[in-house]
């Protein structure tokens, strides 16, 4: 029998899968996605080479539940955030900060590159999770259409340039800010 390491098997088991999401960050940083096995996530996870089956099936599952585990954190924080936000303006200033800050502490190399070496269903459910984030920029870009801050007339197009003008990510905030802004008809 394991030995558990937790006051309740759920805490054993919530404290084991940190373990291999941090083990699974740390070797798609190293190594990426097709170079790593189950044995090497175990492994550095500090668990035993079949344990990690208890926890997840395949390297693709593992791959689907950290990239929820991490988005799920990321919206709590980027919601908890756009709470004190005063005004659409301000709420779009919080949503480039999360997103820069997103870019580059995310670094394990997901995204594109990735998606080809996973199967449909699991793309599809790493998808399901971004969209979770576009719909919070959809609410913002919706909130400052209907207040007069933004004036854009497509907003599927606005939300992927914004998206673009993130993907440079050593830029200053305040000239991502001030483009993404004048870009949505803000002026300031």
């Amino acid at each position: 029998m394991p030995k558990i390491e937790a006051e309740t098997v759920q805490a054993h088991r919530d404290q084991v899968r940190q373990r291999i999401f941090e083990a699974f960050a740390e070797l798609m940083d190293e190594r990426g996605f097709d170079a790593i096995s189950m044995a090497q996530i175990a492994s550095r996870a500090g668990i035993g080479r079949t344990a990690i089956y208890h926890h997840f099936r395949d390297k693709e599952a593992v791959v689907v539940a950290f990239a929820s585990y991490e988005t799920d954190n990321y919206l709590a924080a980027l919601r908890a955030d756009l709470e004190a936000a005063a005004d659409p303006v301000e709420k779009i200033r919080v949503y480039l900060r999360h997103q820069l800050r997103a870019g580059q502490q995310f670094h394990t190399g997901m995204g594109g590159i990735l998606y080809h070496l996973l199967s449909d269903a699991a793309t599809k459910e790493i998808h399901d999770h971004v969209a979770a984030v576009e719909e919070v920029l959809e609410e913002i870009l919706d909130e400052g259409i209907a207040s007069g801050d933004f004036r854009i007339s497509d907003r599927r197009t606005a939300m992927s340039l914004l998206h673009a003008a993130l993907t440079t990510r050593q830029l200053p905030l305040p000239a991502v800010e001030e483009f993404v802004l004048r870009g949505l008809g803000h002026m300031t």
